[in-house]
């Protein structure tokens, strides 16, 4: 069986585990979070880099640092993972969901706007495979709205939109490092703060409501209670494997980069029974977290499914839709999204890690272009 997904390590991640067992900090926020934070911050610019336990915790920074309360509103996108609203849900505001476009998975400006009203607070973007939303339109109707928009970059570590990287265009974005992602730690994630208001709360939010990161700055000669907070730090065994990985990012990506071009070369253009490959959007770059194809109906998709199953690949749908899941559906507003919808009964992901072979990768292309 070739896998959907085999979670990848370079090489170095035991030494540095085992450099953090000799160590005197094993807690969190030592030399290994210090220089995962510094990579993000000096490659990419990015204002503020906090790692976190998981993308979902990353979320969970970004709804408590946008303040919200009983009344207010949040725009999310129906077509993602329970993070992207459970967060937000979290902190007492109520979430529209949005729906696709009908060209890819993310949502829109004509999708959002729509939605907005005197009690909206927050706009949730996700970059669905990595591929960037128009962050250009959204961001003006933000300003137009006074709203923040939070980036969920969860699939997006190295992508970019108009020159400028994912994740860094937002108000507040989020990072997942699950095993399933570009790169990893097994769980893992990362807040980034662009907008410099967040930047000093976000430290004591880190550090379970404490000023501890000024402190051992030497700002403060002891540190106590200041706000509100969780332990969203992780520890630095799992900062030391992220940073094993983020130190092949270039030879990880390129990879990554061959399998999904081998992948489009073969198929575009030769699919039959109505099967179609993604197109990418102007603007947008391709971080080639994922190769997915769209069936034309739920039941073409089963079977395509089955079939690669019973000749030995292992493909997966993706998200089911939040606004019609069984714990939100008496609390949607009635509203039908077709696109989301859509997407979650026809979307096929195929596999792709980096240890997928030229060999594998031409066995399933082989499948591929025989199902009928």
């Amino acid at each position: 069986m070739i896998p959907f997904n085999k979670p990848y390590c370079s090489g170095r991640e035991l030494s540095y585990i085992q450099e953090v067992c000799h160590s005197t900090t094993m807690s969190g926020n030592g030399d290994f979070t210090k220089l995962c934070h510094g990579f993000f911050e000096k490659r990419y610019g990015f204002r503020k880099c906090l790692l976190c336990t998981s993308g979902t915790d990353a979320l969970e920074m970004c709804a408590m640092l946008c303040r919200l309360k009983a009344g207010d509103e949040v725009i999310v996108p129906s077509f993602t993972f329970v993070s992207s609203a459970l967060a937000f849900l979290r902190e007492g505001a109520s979430v529209r969901f949005a729906d696709s476009g009908s060209d890819n998975p993310n949502v829109t400006v004509e999708t959002i706007e729509p939605l907005i009203s005197e009690h909206t607070r927050v706009i949730v973007v996700v970059h669905y495979a990595g591929v960037a939303c128009d962050m250009d339109g959204i961001m003006a109707l933000a300003e137009r709205h006074g709203l923040l928009v939070v980036e969920d970059a969860a699939h997006a570590v190295d992508s970019f939109y108009k020159n400028r990287p994912l994740g860094g265009i937002g108000h507040l974005g989020a990072f997942s490092f699950h095993e399933t992602k570009n790169i990893n730690c097994g769980e893992g994630g990362m807040l980034v703060v662009n907008d410099e208001r967040f930047v000093s709360r976000a430290e004591i939010l880190w550090e379970k409501g404490t000023n501890r990161a000024e402190f051992y700055r030497g700002m403060v000669n002891k540190y106590g209670w200041c706000d509100l907070g969780s332990s969203f730090l992780p520890s630095e065994l799992n900062a030391a494997f992220l940073w094993a990985q983020l130190e092949q990012l270039d030879d990880i990506q390129g990879r990554r980069r061959h399998i999904w071009e081998r992948y489009d070369s073969a198929l575009r253009g030769r699919l039959g029974d109505g099967i179609t490959l993604p197109e990418l959007p102007a603007g947008a770059t391709n971080n080639y977290h994922m190769y997915y194809l769209l069936c034309p109906s739920l039941d073409v998709r089963t079977r395509l499914m089955n079939y690669l199953k019973n000749h030995g690949v292992q493909a997966t749908f993706h998200y089911l839709p939040l606004h019609s899941s069984k714990y939100y559906e008496d609390k949607h507003d009635g509203r039908e999204l077709p696109n989301c919808d859509r997407y979650a009964d026809t979307l096929v992901r195929l596999p792709l890690y980096y240890e997928l072979t030229d060999d594998e990768i031409d066995r399933i292309v082989k499948l591929l272009l025989k199902f009928k």
